[in-house]
Formats: structure tokens, sequence, C-alpha cells
């Protein structure tokens, strides 16, 4: 009877030990990896930065870069503002779209 009981009781331990490692195992690939490739996508875009790019900030600012140093970088928000940013701050480049001719109006009066 004790036997019984006592390989119950490792039995119960196996699995709360299997299902530790599963939660364990859900968490890195629901939260810690999707955080650390948005970390690496943020450097790789703040390693590319340069005097000329169209950016958004964080905070929803677009610009242009007009200065660049190592730790900031200066956006001329027209108007020939200039705001000064930490780089980290730059959340994406906008991308300049090829000029797609726009669908000619027509139109038809009866």
């Amino acid at each position: 009877m004790i036997a019984t009981i006592l390989a119950q009781a490792r039995g119960g331990n196996v699995t709360f030990l299997i299902s530790l490692v599963l939660m364990v195992a859900i968490f890195y690939f629901l939260l810690i990896r999707p955080q650390q490739r948005r970390v690496r996508q943020q450097r790789q875009l703040v390693g590319s930065l340069d005097v000329g790019d169209e950016v958004v900030t964080i905070g929803g600012m677009f610009g242009r870069i007009m200065e660049l140093d190592d730790e900031t970088v200066t956006l001329d928000v027209g108007g020939g503002s200039r705001i000064r940013f930490v780089k980290q701050a730059v959340a994406r480049k906008v991308l300049e779209e090829e000029d797609e001719p726009a669908p000619e109006e027509t139109s038809e009066e009866p």
C-alpha cells in the first residue's frame, strides 16, 4: 500500500514537472522570442538611419533626418522647425512608393 502511494506521488511529480516545462516553453515562444525579434528589428532600423531619410517617431511625428550622431537624430518637421530626438524614438522609415499613375476619372454625364 505504501509502495503504491509513493508511486503515485512520483507520477504526480513527473506530471507537475512536465506541465512546468510546457508552461516555460509556451512563455518563451509567445512572449520572449517575439520581443527579442522586435528588439533586433529596432536595432537594425536605428543602425540603417541616414541623413535625408523620411521617418516616423514613436509619438507619430513625421520628419526628414537633417543631422545624425551616435545617440540623437535631428528631424525637419516642416516650416523650418527642427526637433531633436534620441535614435530609439524612431519607429519606422517612411518608404517612398513608386509614382503610380492615378486612375483617370471619367465623367459621364447623361
